[in-house]
């Protein structure tokens, strides 16, 4: 009698702090059930410091795949052992592939994400961008609207020469700006009442709110902005572009 062939199993996974609320493992997790790829998993990595990295690298069997998110999506780079021309560009890594000799390359699919749930919302007069806070994400962020031809700025609570500080937004900056991206994790459950500090009595129906948080989905920030007629859109469709984008660099 023949042999069952067992499956070799793959594991992917999260690496992150304080993540149980994240969306990949159970969209991954979702994904390999209805797929029947009942020989994949994925994990939650959650970390106080980056430096627990490599032990759980060394530790987890079967490896295949991991995404990076806050507050390590600059920190993992010189853990990898090469990264993608676009993430190098960026400086930031959420995807990492890891070869058959457990070699680690870092990419970077938050760009792609953001660009593909941004361009249907587009118009004519969507010419310059406000992006709330300066982390890995932003930097993403900032990619994807060079590529679409979009002019930035950055706005911080400790800006340098080059920022835009909060206090500094007013009826005038919100008229020349008409996309405003909060790549902070402001308003995020449970915290649900935070938002960004900004004028939200300046939004207008010309303008484009974007959130990259997801959960809850419409967060105050949202809220406000849309009580002014704003277009809203939060990051889940974002999550589930760069999820996707994710899982070919892992299958090519």
């Amino acid at each position: 009698m023949a042999q069952k062939k067992v499956k070799k199993q793959f594991k992917f996974g999260l690496i992150g702090r304080n993540i149980e609320y994240s969306f990949s493992r159970k969209y991954f997790n979702k994904k390999f059930k209805n797929l029947h790829f009942d020989n994949c998993e994925y994990l939650n990595f959650d970390i106080q410091s980056i430096k627990e990295f490599p032990k759980v690298f060394a530790e987890t069997k079967s490896l295949k795949g991991l995404n990076v998110t806050i507050p390590y999506k600059e920190d993992i780079i010189p853990y990898l052992d090469s990264v993608s021309n676009t993430a190098r560009k960026i400086g930031a890594v959420n995807t990492i592939s890891i070869s058959k000799n457990k070699k680690l390359k870092g990419h970077n699919t938050d760009h792609y994400g953001f660009k593909k749930s941004l361009q249907p919302l587009l118009k004519k007069h969507h010419k310059k961008a406000l992006i709330l806070g300066t982390g890995g994400a932003s930097k993403a962020i900032a990619f994807a609207l060079r590529k679409l031809g979009i002019e930035y700025d950055f706005v911080s609570r400790n800006p340098s020469e080059y920022e835009i500080s909060y206090s500094e937004i007013n009826e005038e900056i919100f008229n020349e700006y008409q996309i405003v991206i909060n790549t902070t994790p402001l308003g995020t459950h449970p915290n649900i009442e935070e938002c960004p500090p900004l004028p939200y009595e300046f939004f207008t129906s010309k303008h484009i709110a974007f959130d990259l948080v997801y959960n809850p989905e419409k967060t105050t920030f949202l809220k406000k902005a849309k009580k002014q007629g704003a277009t809203i859109q939060n990051g889940y469709e974002m999550l589930v572009f760069q999820a996707e984008k994710a899982w070919r660099i892992w299958n090519k």
